[in-house]
């Protein structure tokens, strides 16, 4: 089978498709999450912390094995496992045995974003990686944009079950996808070391302050993007009594705003220093949910207001992401595949404090989900503050 040039776009929607398995993971079964969860009497919210849970330790274990194995082989397998995941959700008849197959699910899912994030370090230098991420950032948003406006439309004649039979018949068509990729960590570079020593390189990496800075950055802002996709369900649909067929259209604003700031980050990140750009977004993003939480406690309640700020903060999700990741990785040097799993693992392993945070707090108002998101939006822009001259361009 012929594979693809990495300069061409069935190339780029390859791996735009790949990082976007998390979002399409969770995003499209959002709407679903209130009838979820009285169908089977049960926390709906935990559902999100059993797959993050899976998502971010198994990438511990693909990271260390695509460094010495590559990165196409995990892939293969990695959706194979999705697939049988998502079949034993589909089939699930509690949610003890939805929480489980969701954990299996993760552990194949996860193999797409962080090997995605592997194979344009393995391909790309800084800057150009910081511009890739944002080009797939820009592609990769249509899955959460469709899924949930098409799940919550899917929901008005089926049951829940049919939004995981649907990420079944997705997996199958990226696995075809897969084989087409080229094998982008030649044997040359693999890791000759065993397993055990690969591991090491988990806590080098972890006691490098430069990476660690960049990963604790990001994964601050996923906890806050995270409680947003845990919470706003309940906010939108419970609480203000938009239609669950209507849930996908706000959701999807959020989305746009993230396409909009990446395609902007790709024409500024060659002009700006990474780490000042890293400064402007991540304080934006403060500001503008720390006026919402001003407001809210002035007494204004408006769905509106949830909306237009939530667009704001997520946005930048644009920015945020495609230069930490590319910083970050940048710092990891050789160990990309090693960094690229501990990174995601940190990144999306944190909405695990979000998700199991939201479902203990009461879901009958807005404020337990925009605390959340502020707080941790606020600790994302201090970390973004300390300045790394050494890498100033």
């Amino acid at each position: 089978m012929h594979t693809v040039s990495n300069k061409s776009w069935l190339f780029i929607s390859i791996l735009s498709a790949l990082m976007a398995f998390t979002s399409l993971s969770t995003d499209i079964y959002l709407p679903a999450m209130p009838a979820m969860g009285r169908d089977l009497n049960g926390d709906a919210e935990l559902t999100i912390t059993g797959f993050l849970i899976g998502f971010s330790l198994a990438q511990l274990f693909w990271g260390a094995v695509s460094d010495k194995i590559g990165r196409k082989k995990p892939l293969i397998i990695g959706l194979v496992l999705f697939i049988i995941g998502s079949v034993g959700c589909a089939l699930s008849s509690s949610m003890i045995e939805l929480l489980a197959w969701r954990v299996f699910q993760a552990f194949g899912a996860c193999v797409g974003p962080m090997l995605s994030r592997a194979i344009i370090r393995d391909l790309y230098g800084r800057t150009e990686a910081a511009k890739m991420l944002s080009t797939l950032a820009i592609v990769m948003a249509i899955a959460p944009i469709a899924g949930p406006l098409f799940a919550g439309h899917l929901l008005v004649w089926y049951t829940w079950h049919a939004i995981f039979w649907l990420l079944v018949i997705i997996g199958v068509f990226m696995l075809l996808a897969v084989l087409l990729l080229p094998e982008t960590h030649p044997k040359e570079k693999r890791s000759r070391k065993d397993m055990s020593h690969t591991y090491i390189n988990y806590w080098i990496l972890l006691r490098n302050k430069e990476f660690m800075k960049y990963t604790l950055c990001v994964s601050s802002f996923y906890i806050a993007i995270y409680a947003f996709l845990t919470g706003s369900p309940y906010v939108y649909i419970d609480v203000f009594g938009v239609p669950t067929e209507y849930y996908g259209y706000l959701f999807s604003l959020n989305i746009i705003g993230v396409m909009l700031m990446s395609a902007v980050n790709r024409r500024i990140v060659s002009a700006m220093r990474l780490d000042k750009l890293l400064r402007y977004a991540t304080m934006f993003a403060a500001i503008c949910v720390t006026i919402v939480m001003i407001l809210m406690f002035m007494g204004e309640h408006s769905l509106w207001l949830i909306v237009i700020g939530s667009f704001l903060f997520f946005s930048m999700n644009g920015v945020i992401a495609a230069v930490t990741n590319a910083l970050a990785l940048e710092r990891a040097g050789k160990m990309a595949g090693s960094g690229a799993a501990l990174l995601g693992a940190m990144q999306y392993g944190s909405g695990i404090i979000s998700s199991l945070v939201l479902t203990f707090l009461p879901n009958n108002s807005a404020y337990p989900m925009m605390s959340v998101i502020t707080i941790f939006v606020i600790i994302c822009a201090i970390l973004a503050f300390p300045r790394d001259k050494r890498y100033d361009h």
